[in-house]
């Protein structure tokens, strides 16, 4: 038995449930779950309205040193639905549905792409699974609805690697001029943000090389070659060079109080024992060991649930094992590029679900490619139907979904009103900068 092929009818429909599914799980107790505001929101909201009183500017050292390009967005939201809680959360909220929506299609483009044998019917469900994953993970969701700006980032990454797997499908270097733009707008957006270009080099770098492989002649320096590369290149360029000379005339505030590699005190040695120690924190945090912050995570918690995690390393080491499928190997890369800025923070930092956040569409992804190949395991050893497969996959996911949002709103929840320390309205410790909270 195979599935009929998707209509545009089904699509829109599928969209819009999953769009009105994320709403629920973002939206729903908004203002209630976390009901307090956090030291580190009450920061970002007052560099947001410090932006307001002087012409712009790419960075500022408040709040820790922040690029401005996000609240800028805030300070908009704070003067449309004043200095609330909800004003400051809603950007966040936003950015999470958009991602969402945005995931759908960008999951669609890989699903064909995955070359999984056997199953092209079945590719068809996986963007509607990859989404429903992606929307009811705690990781995930947790974030969206706080005042951060970590969905902000995943948003402008998603919409990069959009356009550049049009690229790929059409082979036509204008989509890669808006990746370029989007991959510059990322660079301005939350730290981990900075090295998020490379991804899109590498995946040109690899369809470039793909066709150098079909055609004898091809070299990487041939007119039409420099063009591909200029085409997200100039427009990336152009998007961070505010940044990028503030950045060089000044300190990065943030990266210089946290990154042991710029400790001139430390040694070779210990800097790489704070490396391999990280390396195993930020490992263990997916399945074993999560992040303490209770804003971020059940304290100590897995950032994944039994169900996921299982699904990620699965699909993780059927992704190495198929290395050579190109969707692979971009998502093996954008993976690891996500927990490169982590491993050279602080030990004391780690494991960091914010800091990791980007690892997120990597992990969907794998999943995705997990599923994908036990689909063909299951139709070509065990003979089971597609009917008995996906009624398996849908419980599956349904028990992860159930999982994730009861250790949110049963455990963590809780936790929150000790983790979000200002119990006054975000407005008095505006108006009263002098206020004292417990950070």
């Amino acid at each position: 038995m195979t599935l009929p092929a998707p209509t545009k009818s089904n699509s829109a429909l599928a969209v819009t449930i999953l769009l009105l599914l994320s709403i629920f799980v973002i939206f729903y107790r908004f203002t209630g779950v976390p009901k307090n505001v956090t030291f580190d929101e009450i920061e970002f909201a007052k560099l947001a309205l410090s932006l307001g009183t002087h012409s712009y500017i790419p960075y500022s050292p408040l709040a820790t040193g922040h690029a401005t390009m996000y609240f800028y967005i805030l300070l908009f939201s704070l003067k449309l639905f004043g200095i609330t809680s909800f004003g400051l959360r809603i950007v966040s909220a936003v950015f999470g549905v958009a991602t969402i929506a945005l995931s759908f299609f960008v999951l669609k483009k890989v699903a064909s792409k995955m070359n999984i044998s056997h199953a092209p019917s079945f590719l068809s469900l996986l963007p509607i699974i990859g989404v429903f994953l992606f929307t009811t993970t705690r990781w995930f969701f947790n974030f969206a609805r706080f005042g951060f700006e970590g969905t902000f980032l995943l948003f402008l990454e998603l919409t990069s690697l959009y356009f550049l797997l049009r690229f790929s499908d059409r082979r036509e270097d204008k989509w890669l001029i808006p990746s370029g733009i989007f991959a510059g707008l990322a660079y301005n957006s939350y730290q981990p943000g900075r090295i998020f270009f490379l991804i899109p080099l590498f995946f040109i770098f690899l369809t470039m090389l793909e066709k150098k492989q079909t055609r004898e002649d091809f070299s990487f320096f041939t007119k039409h070659a420099v063009v591909t590369f200029l085409s997200f290149l100039v427009p990336f360029i152009i998007c961070i060079t505010p940044l990028s000379y503030y950045l060089s005339q000044n300190t990065d505030v943030r990266i210089s109080q946290l990154s042991y590699v710029t400790n001139t005190e430390m040694n070779t040695v210990e800097k790489m024992q704070f490396f391999g120690r990280n390396v195993a924190s930020t490992a263990l945090m997916f399945s074993v060991k999560g992040d303490v912050n209770g804003r971020h995570n059940y304290p100590n918690k897995s950032a994944l649930n039994p169900i996921m995690s299982v699904l990620f390393w699965s699909g993780l080491i059927l992704a190495f094992w198929n290395i050579k499928n190109k969707m692979n190997q971009l998502f093996i890369f954008y993976f690891f590029i996500a927990l490169f800025p982590t491993l050279f923070t602080y030990p004391w930092e780690n494991p960091n679900m914010l800091r990791t956040i980007t690892c997120l569409p990597s992990l969907i992804y794998f999943c995705c490619y997990a599923l994908g190949q036990g689909y063909v395991f299951a139709e070509k050893r065990l003979h089971l139907t597609l009917n008995v497969v996906t009624i398996s996959i849908f419980i599956l996911i349904s028990l992860s979904a159930v999982y994730d949002l009861r250790t949110y709103y049963v455990f963590q929840a809780p936790v929150f009103s000790e983790a979000f320390e200002a119990q006054m309205p975000l407005e008095y410790y505006i108006s009263n900068p002098d206020a004292k909270i417990k950070k």
